[in-house]
């Protein structure tokens, strides 16, 4: 678990930027006809261009610099030349860069084309989710307090929350306690103090909340065939308004 205060919240701020680059140049280019691996190239560029190292290749073997995410594919997505992006997708793009000792990790989901109106919904309920999360991530409350308000407001608009994989710790290594739930109960868990870095990162359903993991032994889909969505920040909790990195 990494206190961050000081020089060290530069740092940090310094690899959020570049995950928030490397989002904002992969969206631009998510469109129908793309491959899921020339969306990771442009990640990869941008990461390995901003004298960055992407967090998530090699990570426990996983083969790519950012997950690539569709439809009910909930996340770690591998990128591949052969899958390619239809109208009416939900693509979803996890990313982290490692720059002067601290990791930033962070995710968007991105309709394609003209999806169905539930799957908007689903998208706007994510990102909705995750800032009521953030929000939730101040100095003094637990972690009990983040998965409550999220879990309430996505079961609210008739969705579901994954149980089976939740927000982390973050700072020197990639994955760090505490783990962040996005369901549970206000006031239990670990008490939040100041400079705690944490990744909140909501992954919702349409349908269930259980899933399944693929033969490729990484990516993880609803076991209901249901769409899937995931938003996620990087952000520093304070008495305040929690200090998020990757915006």
């Amino acid at each position: 678990m990494g206190i961050i205060a000081g020089r060290d919240i530069r740092m940090m701020e310094e690899s959020g930027r570049i995950v928030r680059k490397a989002l904002d140049e992969m969206k631009a280019v998510i469109e129908i006809g793309v491959s899921t691996d020339a969306i990771e190239c442009v990640g990869r560029k941008v990461i390995e261009a901003e004298g960055a190292i992407p967090s998530f290749l090699g990570y426990n073997g996983f083969p790519a610099c950012v997950c690539v995410s569709i439809n009910d594919e909930v996340v770690h997505g591998i990128p591949s030349r052969t899958r390619i992006v239809k109208d009416g997708d939900l693509v979803s793009i996890d990313v982290g860069a490692f720059k002067n000792g601290f990791h930033g990790d962070a995710a968007d989901t991105i309709p394609v084309g003209l999806p169905d109106p539930i799957a908007l919904l689903l998208i706007k309920t994510v990102y909705e989710a995750r800032d009521i999360g953030i929000e939730a991530a101040r100095a003094g409350n637990t972690i009990g307090d983040i998965g409550s308000v999220i879990q309430k407001h996505v079961e609210e608009k008739g969705f579901s929350v994954v149980r089976s994989m939740v927000g982390h710790g973050i700072g020197r290594k990639l994955h760090e306690p505490p783990q962040v739930p996005n369901f549970g109960r206000a006031g239990r868990g670990m008490k939040l103090t100041d400079g705690l870095a944490l990744a909140i990162e909501p992954m919702i359903n349409i349908g269930g909340y259980r899933v399944r993991t693929l033969h490729d032994n990484w990516t993880v889909v609803t076991a209901d065939g249901s769409l899937s969505a995931h938003a996620e920040h990087t952000i520093i909790v304070s008495a305040g308004s929690p200090l998020i990195l990757t915006a």
